[in-house]
């Protein structure tokens, strides 16, 4: 079993946060969250329940539950339910430690009961629900090419499971004003919004009448919600972004052009969003600093069956510590930016942490090749010399 999932405090300021997104977006919703229950005192005005301090943020990529892994799933319960804990548990060192911790949920989930599928109409068990929240997520994307791979009802269940599970969510949502209602949470005395998007659904149309269902791609969208979250009391903004071609370990001319528009927004000569981190191609991709804002194109898979290409069971884990301001109004900076390596065993299927294991097994030739080409895609864009290294 997993760690005891870390107390954190989250802070949902709903009437605030409706009224800042619907301010800046229209009446036509804002960035998707989760749906939590408002607390009386929980209030933008609050004083802080506590001082502000470093804190890390933790962000892995795709979760992606092909039927191998439903397959797996199955045997690890023993033949009788779904369970994901083993198969998720070499994550547990970096996620559980984290201040913070942010997944990306690909797919959606079936019914109770089933029927569960893969590629290329997905419907995950939802037990993995549970499974993400006792590794320790926080929060979790769900804005994907699969999103509607199920219609309304399957982002109505995947919502539901993470609710019930305590995990918070954005990217789609039940109704317009869930839509416009996102969520804080709380790190080192931070607030932390989070704001996820995607590039499409696989040429699936969004609900007539629903454009909340799912938050697609549009950089001045993107910009208003950021602009929304930062008046409601953001401290720190993140946006997920999943982007990018398939396969490609070389960001796109979206990516390029979108991370570079984002991160040139400004508001009173203070940054708009502070970070922004990519899902979708299956492969790692590199991290890279631009106009001063930390950006991961892609983390890769966290956890897949056996792809086509070797690399779709490859990817990092991006840790990044944020110190607080030492001015009033001054912004929350990155003092120090990692990637965690990671890989994905088969029989069983199992996310390893690379450094971890080669500690062990030094001469795992598959391990020291997977960390590898990790390492190639994330600093192939020069973000060493920015700073970045590799964690464990």
């Amino acid at each position: 079993m997993f760690p005891h999932r870390r107390h954190r405090t989250a802070i949902f300021v709903a009437a605030l946060l409706a009224t800042a997104t619907a301010t800046a977006c229209g009446s036509d919703g804002g960035p998707a969250t989760g749906h939590a229950e408002q607390k009386p005192s929980e209030t933008a005005g609050v004083e802080r329940a506590e001082p502000r301090k470093k804190f890390t943020l933790v962000a892995t990529g795709d979760l992606l539950a092909h039927a191998s892994v439903i397959r797996q799933a199955r045997a690890d319960s023993g033949g009788e339910d779904y369970d994901f804990h083993r198969m998720l548990a070499g994550a547990a060192p970096v996620v559980a430690k984290a201040d913070l911790a942010i997944c990306h949920m690909e797919t959606v989930y079936g019914a109770a009961g089933g029927p569960f599928t893969g590629y290329p109409t997905f419907k995950t068990p939802p037990q993995i629900a549970e499974a993400i929240s006792k590794l320790g997520y926080d929060s979790c994307s769900t804005a994907s090419n699969h999103t509607l791979d199920a219609g309304t009802e399957g982002v109505t269940r995947t919502l539901d499971a993470l609710d019930k599970a305590g995990v918070r969510h954005t990217g789609s949502a039940r109704s317009a004003r869930e839509s416009a209602t996102p969520a804080l949470m709380e790190a080192g005395g931070a607030k932390v919004a989070q704001l996820a998007y995607a590039y499409g659904t696989n040429g699936v149309p969004v609900p007539e009448g629903k454009p909340w269902t799912v938050n697609l791609i549009d950089a001045d969208r993107i910009i208003k919600d950021a602009r929304a979250a930062r008046r409601a009391g953001a401290d720190v903004v993140v946006v997920s972004t999943h982007w990018g071609t398939e396969w490609q370990e070389a960001p796109d001319k979206l990516q390029l052009s979108l991370a570079k528009k984002l991160t040139a927004s400004r508001s009173h000569g203070r940054r708009d969003i502070d970070l922004i981190i990519g899902t979708h191609a299956h492969v790692p991709q590199a991290y890279e600093k631009v106009n001063g804002t930390w950006v991961v194109y892609g983390m890769g898979d966290q956890v897949a069956g056996v792809m086509p290409d070797e690399r779709g069971q490859m990817g990092s884990a991006a840790r990044f510590t944020f110190a607080p301001p030492t001015a009033r109004g001054e912004p929350w900076e990155v003092e120090k930016a990692e990637f965690i390596p990671h890989a994905v065993d088969n029989d069983p299927i199992s996310v390893v942490n690379l450094p971890r294991a080669l500690e062990k097994s030094p001469g795992n030739s598959r391990y020291t090749h997977a960390l590898s080409t990790i390492q190639e895609a994330v600093l192939s864009r020069g973000a060493k010399k920015d700073g970045l290294t590799m964690g464990r």
